[in-house]
C-alpha cells in the first residue's frame, strides 16, 4: 500500500509538472496558430520571442526594479511591438511567396537574436525569482502544488480561452478572417488589412512572450531557451491542425500531460512521446486533429 502511495504521489506531481509544460506549449502553439492561421507564415523566430520574454523582464528587475505584474504586461507589448515592426518591413513582402521564404527569414532572424543573446549573457542562463505573492505551496492532500505552478496554468488557460473567444466569437474576430481569406474583398468595405494583418503578427508573437515571462521564474533561463522549446511546439502545431486555434490549445494541454504520465512509466522516452504522437495522428489525419480536410 505505501509503494502504492508513492506511486500516486509520482505520478500526480509530474501529471501536474507536464500540465504546466503543457501550458507554455498552448500558449506558444497558440500564437503560431494565429500566425500561419492568418498570415500563412511559418514563424521560426517564435522561439527567440519566447526567449526575449524572459529575458526582458529578468532585464527589468535587474537593472530598473520593474517587478513581475509589470513586466508581465509590459514584456509582451515591447517584443510584440519589434514584432510588428518585423512585419512591417520583412514579412510584408513575403506574403505571395512560398512558405519555405518567410520560414528561411524567420529562422535567419532567429538565429542572429539567439547569437546576440549568447554573446552578450552567455550560455549559463539567468535565474529570475518567483515573485513574493505566488511562493508557497497549496495542500491538497493528495498533492502539494506550488502555487505558481498552479498560477501558470490558471493564468495560460484564461488567457488561451480569451484568445480563442476573441478570434472566433467577436466581430474584431471576424474582420481578421475575412482579411485572411478575402482581403480584397474586405479592403473595399474600408477595412485597414495591412493594419490588421500587422497587428495581428503583433499578438502572435506578445503571445510567444508572456509564455517567457511565465516561465521565468520555472527553468533556467538561457539564449537557446526557445531553440529547445520550438520544435516541440511546432510538433504540438500539427498534432493540432496549422493554423487551428483550438487545435493548439487543446493539443498543447495534452500532450503536456502524455509527457508528464510518460517521465513516471517510462522516462527514457519522455523527450519523444511527443513525436511518436505526431506520427500517429498524421499516419491517421494529415491535416491533424483539428486542422480543415483538403477538398
Amino acid at each position: 500500500m505505501d509503494i502504492f502511495h508513492i506511486s500516486l504521489q509520482a505520478l500526480l506531481g509530474q501529471m501536474t509538472l507536464g500540465l504546466v509544460n503543457g501550458s507554455f506549449y498552448a500558449i506558444l502553439s497558440l500564437g503560431l496558430a494565429v500566425i500561419f492561421g492568418m498570415l500563412n507564415i511559418i514563424n521560426f523566430t517564435h522561439g527567440a520571442q519566447y526567449m526575449l520574454g524572459a529575458y526582458f523582464a529578468w532585464l527589468g528587475m535587474t537593472h530598473l526594479g520593474i517587478s513581475y505584474w509589470v513586466a508581465l504586461l509590459l514584456c509582451p507589448i515591447l517584443v510584440g511591438a519589434a514584432g510588428m515592426a518585423v512585419e512591417r518591413l520583412l514579412l510584408r513582402h513575403l506574403y505571395k511567396l512560398d512558405h519555405l521564404y518567410g520560414l528561411l527569414l524567420t529562422f535567419g532572424l532567429c538565429l542572429i537574436v539567439e547569437g546576440l543573446f549568447v554573446e552578450w549573457f552567455g550560455v549559463s542562463g539567468q535565474q529570475y525569482p518567483v515573485p513574493e505573492s505566488l511562493r508557497g505551496v497549496l495542500e491538497l492532500g493528495f498533492l502539494t502544488l506550488p502555487v505558481y505552478r498552479a498560477w501558470v496554468v490558471a493564468c495560460s488557460v484564461t488567457v488561451c480561452l480569451l484568445s480563442w473567444f476573441a478570434i472566433e466569437k467577436t466581430r474584431l474576430g471576424g474582420y481578421l478572417r475575412a482579411a485572411t481569406e478575402k482581403p480584397e474583398q474586405t479592403q473595399s468595405f474600408g477595412i485597414n488589412v495591412p493594419l490588421l494583418v500587422t497587428l495581428t503578427y503583433g499578438f502572435g508573437v506578445a503571445l510567444a512572450a508572456f509564455a517567457g515571462v511565465l516561465a521565468a521564474p520555472v527553468i533556467q533561463n538561457t539564449p537557446l531557451m526557445g531553440a529547445n522549446m520550438i520544435i516541440v511546439v511546432f510538433a504540438v502545431v500539427v498534432i493540432g491542425g496549422m493554423g487551428s486555434i483550438l487545435g493548439a490549445i487543446v493539443t498543447g494541454l495534452g500532450l503536456g500531460l502524455i509527457e508528464g504520465l510518460t517521465k513516471v512509466v517510462y522516462p527514457e522516452f519522455s523527450s519523444n512521446i511527443v513525436f511518436l504522437v505526431m506520427a500517429l495522428v498524421l499516419l491517421v489525419r494529415p491535416s491533424g486533429l483539428f486542422g480543415k480536410e483538403k477538398s
